[in-house]
């Protein structure tokens, strides 16, 4: 189970890389789709580019080293490797931290998507910072606990993505509340995942 569980996850996590790799970057590099569904002007619009380049990238830096790190067969196989994936993650999000929060300043929706992006990044950097923590004081168990609901947070771009497409073509929801709706919720089911995940012990 837990072999299905860490494979799965690896091939979510590629499959997400690709999509937002190629959406992001190939597609629609200027973010011009993305732009037009926005209800905010943006004072610095190359600033914006710049910083949402920085987060989505980053992002992918995370969505490759976090399963790397959560499969047990690579942690067992090469501990120097499990370490500097480790470190390569943290870092990514540490890094993270400052595009995310700007980018959360111009969120759509308003203050409201602003407010629940500002959580789920303090989130997103705490769970990491954590999981970093308790290793260096060789606590296993806490780490990979923590380090299981900073990976299940890396994936919220995908469960707003998803939500997003449930409530707004789904339910006919405005974009705008579809899109609010969906960065709250993000980060609350990611961390009920996690924590199920956790309870079962099934990525310890």
């Amino acid at each position: 189970m837990k072999k299905i569980i860490g494979i799965t996850l690896f091939i979510i996590s590629i499959m997400w890389v690709l999509h937002t790799f190629s959406k992001n970057f190939l597609v629609d590099p200027t973010f011009q789709s993305f732009l037009s569904k926005k209800d905010q002007i943006l004072a610095n619009q190359s600033l914006w580019v710049f910083m949402i380049r920085a987060h989505i990238a980053l992002a992918i830096v995370s969505l490759l080293t976090g399963p790397l790190g959560a499969i047990k067969r690579f942690r067992v196989k090469s501990l120097s490797f499990h370490r500097w994936n480790g470190r390569l993650y943290v870092l990514s999000i540490i890094l993270n931290f400052i595009p995310g929060i700007y980018v959360s300043l111009f969120a759509t929706g308003g203050w409201l998507s602003t407010a629940g992006f500002f959580i789920l990044e303090t989130l997103w950097l705490g769970t990491t910072i954590l999981g970093y923590w308790y290793i260096k004081k060789r606590n296993m168990i806490l780490h990979s606990e923590w380090m299981i609901r900073s990976f299940f947070l890396s994936f919220a771009n995908m469960t707003i993505y998803i939500i997003v497409a449930i409530t707004h073509k789904g339910f006919n929801f405005s974009y705008g509340t579809a899109y609010t709706i969906a960065v709250w919720l993000c980060w609350m089911l990611n961390l009920l995942v996690a924590e199920a995940v956790i309870r079962k012990k099934a990525l310890l």
